[in-house]
């Protein structure tokens, strides 16, 4: 099968396309041919060779995809060849989704919604089981305030459906672009609601979007100087979503004096503790929401087709920040 294969740490040039056999499932496993595969902000810090690159079993990176399920091991329940699926498949599958067909595991993979392409469903399993994890672990009543950073992204575009379904509508986020702007209010929110982190005097101005109240959540999707921001307009005992490990020393100590309580959210602490039925099941939520058409799926950008120009020109939308409220996506099969 054809891959593109990381065989170095460092810059995007570290890519290469190779010719490689394609995995064959075991007992309990099921073969995938890939249609699409999305990309996300661990891929590239794993390539860069932060700490997240422990986390990598194969030189093949990509930790999520939709595809057709081709071949089932001897073991195998409640999926057959033909189905149509999409996989949160992190770290454990046979290799990652850059790649035309992956073995793994299904319970780490649920039933594509059928009201959706391809190209959509890959774009669901990290952020949307992300952002379901946070609206899990909120415990989130109408009346109370979360402020989202970076809402347009991924992550904080897929919590801000889920939020608006579920009844909870006091939502501040943040934008720095027009585009991002426009997709945050594609979501729902109004022009009050999206505050440009650029401005002077951020803080003051959030509080004051918020009718003067601190916030009861913030989630942090971003990191470095707006996690302060997240921590200064949190209220004392307030509960503080951390999404991506890159809070500063000056968050941490603005936490602890209000005495917050910090939830880090983890999509792999799953699989670290061995309840890998976790991502089927919440993978199963999402879809039901979806086909039944309660929630929109995320907006995508087809940045290309399974090459090593898609993969590179998708690492640095990421890295610069280019997003603009879509998921980047590649067209595998």
């Amino acid at each position: 099968m054809k891959a593109i294969v990381l065989e170095g740490f460092g810059d995007v040039d570290h890519f290469h396309q190779a010719e490689i056999e394609s995995p064959v499932p075991k007992a309990e496993e099921v073969l995938i041919r890939i249609e699409a595969a999305a990309f996300n902000p661990i891929d590239y810090q794993m390539r860069q060779g932060r700490r997240e690159k422990q986390l990598m079993t194969s030189p093949i990176l990509g930790r999520e995809m939709s595809g057709v399920i081709v071949a089932i091991g001897a073991d195998v329940t409640g999926f057959l060849p033909g189905d149509e699926v999409m996989a949160a498949s992190g770290s454990k599958g046979s290799n990652g989704s850059y790649a035309e067909y992956m073995a793994i595991n299904p319970i780490m993979i649920a039933h594509k919604p059928s009201n959706i392409s391809f190209e959509e469903a890959a774009a669901i399993p990290s952020a949307g089981l992300t952002a379901w994890q946070c609206f899990k672990r909120m415990n989130i009543q109408p009346e109370q305030r979360v402020f989202i950073t970076g809402g347009s992204g991924a992550v904080g575009s897929f919590l801000i459906r889920i939020l608006k379904y579920h009844g909870i509508h006091q939502i501040i986020s943040t934008a720095g672009s027009q585009k991002s702007t426009e997709a945050l209010l594609v979501l729902g929110l109004d022009e009050s609601q999206v505050i440009n982190y650029k401005n002077t005097g951020l803080s003051a101005e959030l509080i004051a979007a918020n009718e003067g109240m601190l916030f009861d959540f913030v989630v942090e999707i971003v990191g470095g100087e707006i996690s302060e921001v997240a921590a200064e307009v949190l209220k004392v005992n307030g509960a503080y979503f951390d999404v991506t490990f890159l809070g500063t020393e000056r968050t941490r100590g603005l936490l602890f004096d209000k005495g917050c309580v910090v939830m880090n959210i983890s999509n792999y602490a799953h699989a670290l503790g061995n309840n890998l039925g976790y991502y089927r099941e919440a993978l199963n939520q999402i879809a039901a929401l979806i086909e039944e058409g309660k929630i929109s799926p995320p907006a995508i950008r087809i940045v290309g087709g399974l090459s090593v120009k898609t993969v590179q020109e998708a690492h640095l939308l990421m890295e610069n920040n280019l997003g603009y409220g879509k998921k980047n996506v590649m067209k595998i099969s």
